[in-house]
């Protein structure tokens, strides 16, 4: 899940090619959804993450997906980052996998071996995409298709932490691959950093399908029992900290429970992945709504009103007196804008506010009609009954539902994640527990 400018994103390819037969000798007993890998069903996935930023919760996804890769075979990890994340940062949590998998081995012989994951670590894209939303074939974007085009009948499950440059990038260069795939898109900040590559695929791959979590995925961390050994904090001191070197890894990161990628893993391992509007530990959505987008041609203000997570694009004159190669940057919050001049006489912006709240914006440029510009727009948490309406051009496009009920305060749907909270963490619990034991 994507932080500060500074946050890498990773792609991390996963499959279900392990030996068959179901993945259930870590199941806990009570309520359980419909299916998935801990109900015996096998998936072929790709994740990809944005490991090795400043925001330390998809180290803690990664170990959580390595203690359940009995269950999945995984058939790439793809870097793809924004900021100081590569691979290595996937390489040394392999190296912790290493110092465990003795232990894990002796629980399940699907565990796949350390040299087999470091194999197949991939490096992809490292930029945000421009404004096309697509730049260059990567190692990362070739390996994506190359796992899609693979002779199986199964759909190929995208869980998407971070940066999505590197799954359009594949779909651009291999159209065909589209069929195939089954995305579980965390986005959120996400959409905030990367809103090119996003906008790309709802223009040109408007029949993918995918679900976009913007708030849901905070379920994993907000809400639910947090009383006692369930709390963000004890959970990990108790059931984390001194289990293996995953575990003492996953402290050293961040010592609480954020973890807010994980419920794309959670999707598969317990629920039904082929019906989004199922329960299950990633949550329940509902068919998506026209994704908002609006084009602007002037520099909105606070009276302007934009869906939160949607995409505001402003495409401002250039006026005169402009330069050879004009320059701007729109300033928001925490973000340095670059705009994009495409020889028609205008600058182009696109902003994604994650948050319901209101945004204020300054332009720096060389052009003398847009330097010192000021403006904003006012973001707003759609209406519940927008899921009455979804979108015939989106056929297969999922998102949060917006029923107030199930909203976890601000964040819509995330009530459908953390009531498996005790579900998900005591079984998270008891894998962890794998790597300081041998079976007995």
């Amino acid at each position: 899940m994507r932080s500060p400018p500074t946050v890498g994103w990773t792609v991390l390819v996963v499959s279900v090619l392990a030996a068959s037969g179901p993945c259930v000798e870590n199941a806990v007993a009570g309520e359980r959804a419909a299916g998935g890998a801990l109900a015996g069903h096998h998936y072929r996935v790709l994740v990809s993450t944005d490991i090795g930023g400043t925001d330390p919760d998809d180290f803690q996804s990664l170990v959580h997906l390595l203690i359940y890769a009995d269950c999945f075979n995984i058939e790439g990890l793809v870097s793809s980052p924004y900021g100081p994340g590569r691979k290595q940062h996937i390489l040394d949590v392999i190296d912790c996998y290493e110092k465990d998998y003795a232990n894990l081995k002796n629980h399940s012989a699907k565990y796949p071996s350390p040299d087999t994951l470091r194999a197949i670590t991939k490096q992809g894209e490292t930029e945000i995409s421009p404004y096309a939303g697509v730049r260059q074939a990567t190692e990362g974007s070739n390996w994506i298709v190359a796992c899609a085009r693979r002779d199986d009948p199964r759909p190929l499950y995208v869980l998407v932490w971070g940066g999505i440059e590197d799954l359009a990038q594949a779909l651009h260069d291999a159209p065909d691959i589209l069929p195939k795939l089954r995305v579980y898109y965390i986005g959120g900040p996400n959409k905030k950093w990367g809103p090119h590559a996003y906008q790309y695929i709802v223009d040109h791959h408007p029949g993918l399908w995918i679900i976009e979590a913007n708030a849901t995925y905070r379920g994993w961390f907000t809400g639910g029992n947090q009383d006692g050994q369930w709390g963000n904090k004890e959970f990990v001191r108790q059931h984390i900290a001194g289990h293996g070197a995953l575990g003492d890894f996953f402290v050293s990161q961040k010592d609480d429970i954020k973890m807010g990628d994980t419920p794309s893993v959670g999707w598969l391992l317990n629920g039904t992945p082929e019906d989004p509007s199922q329960p299950g530990w990633g949550g329940r959505f509902v068919r998506a709504w026209q994704r908002p987008y609006s084009v602007v041609d002037r520099i909105t203000s606070t009276d302007d009103r934009l869906e939160v997570f949607g995409v505001l694009e402003l495409v401002l004159r250039l006026g005169g007196g402009v330069p050879e190669k004009p320059e701007a940057q729109l300033r928001v919050e925490n973000q340095s804008i670059p705009g994009r001049a495409p020889g028609d006489g205008t600058m182009r912006f696109r902003f994604c506010p994650k948050t319901a709240t209101t945004y204020r914006f300054k332009i720096q440029s060389n052009v003398p009609a847009l330097d010192g510009q000021t403006g904003g727009i006012t973001a707003y948490v759609p209406s519940p009954n927008m899921a009455e309406h979804p979108a015939a051009d989106l056929p297969n496009w999922w998102t949060d539902d917006p029923s107030p009920e199930l909203a976890e305060g601000p964040h819509s749907g995330a009530e459908t994640v953390s009531r498996w909270r005790e579900d998900y963490l005591r079984d998270f619990s008891e894998r962890m527990a794998r790597c300081a034991h041998s079976a007995g």
